[in-house]
């Protein structure tokens, strides 16, 4: 059911985390033109201010880094002062770095995990007070978690964390009217894919075997995870919670 003016989000708050690049910058963008008023968080102020430049209107952007508590507070403070209340909250920031479990670092873990799951809970929880009922909540976790990837098994088990909250908080929100539901993206051409190479030719390589692992032969745009973030975020899913949704080119499903 989208509005008169076709704007699926009109009047509707966001809270994107990770919104200054790939992902999260393209669901910013493309709430904002359906209408919606965004806040996007991210580490790296230079970015943020780039990310707000591009997304032109209806946005703040707030430094912070999910892994802190303290970043979090002043998130939702920002988002209470500035708009009183909230819709839409897509749990997005992630960390990611391919390591094999004989070489991974006590810090790897820590950051891996502190980051994504950690990050992703307590995002949720500080944002439910501002959350108006019949709300809607998206984590955006991976299909890694369903592959057995040796250089991911701490990013993949964080991954995996994120569907298991989304079955138990569908439940425990269930009175409140608020959906909760996962957004599982396969490989997509984002910055975070570039880093996973040490050198543009790895990264390329890289990019290249997992276009070929694809049933469409390819990697995904950033703007297509987008587009389902917005049907999970409007009311085009108005009957649909606790699933997790698949956008990888058939990579888990064929």
């Amino acid at each position: 059911m989208s509005t008169s003016n076709g704007q699926k989000l009109k009047g509707k708050v966001a809270v994107i985390t990770g919104g200054s690049s790939g992902i999260g910058l393209a669901t910013a963008k493309l709430f904002a033109q359906e209408g919606a008023y965004v806040f996007i968080t991210g580490r790296r102020q230079a970015e943020l201010d780039k990310a707000k430049a591009e997304i032109g209107k209806n946005v703040t952007a707030v430094q912070g880094d999910v892994a802190k508590l303290s970043d979090l507070d002043n998130l939702y403070e920002t988002v209470k002062s500035e708009k009183g209340a909230l819709d839409i909250v897509v749990a997005n920031a992630a960390f990611g770095e391919p390591v094999l479990t004989k070489d991974a670092t006590p810090e790897h873990y820590d950051k891996t995990f502190n980051t994504n799951t950690r990050g992703s809970f307590f995002t949720i929880q500080k944002a439910l007070p501002l959350l108006r009922n019949g709300g809607a909540i998206v984590l955006v976790s991976s299909v890694a978690y369903v592959k057995g990837i040796p250089v991911y098994a701490t990013y993949s088990a964080t991954k995996a964390a994120m569907r298991s909250f989304v079955r138990s908080w569908a439940a425990d929100f269930k009175d409140r009217g608020i959906r909760v539901n996962t957004l599982s993206p396969g490989p997509i051409d984002t910055p975070m894919m570039a880093a996973q190479g040490a050198t543009k030719e790895e990264a390329e390589a890289f990019k290249k075997q997992y276009a070929q692992a694809t049933t469409l032969g390819r990697v995904g745009r950033p703007e297509e995870i987008a587009a389902a973030m917005l049907f999970l975020a409007s009311d085009d899913s108005s009957f649909i919670t606790g699933i997790d949704l698949p956008v990888d080119g058939g990579l888990t499903q064929v």
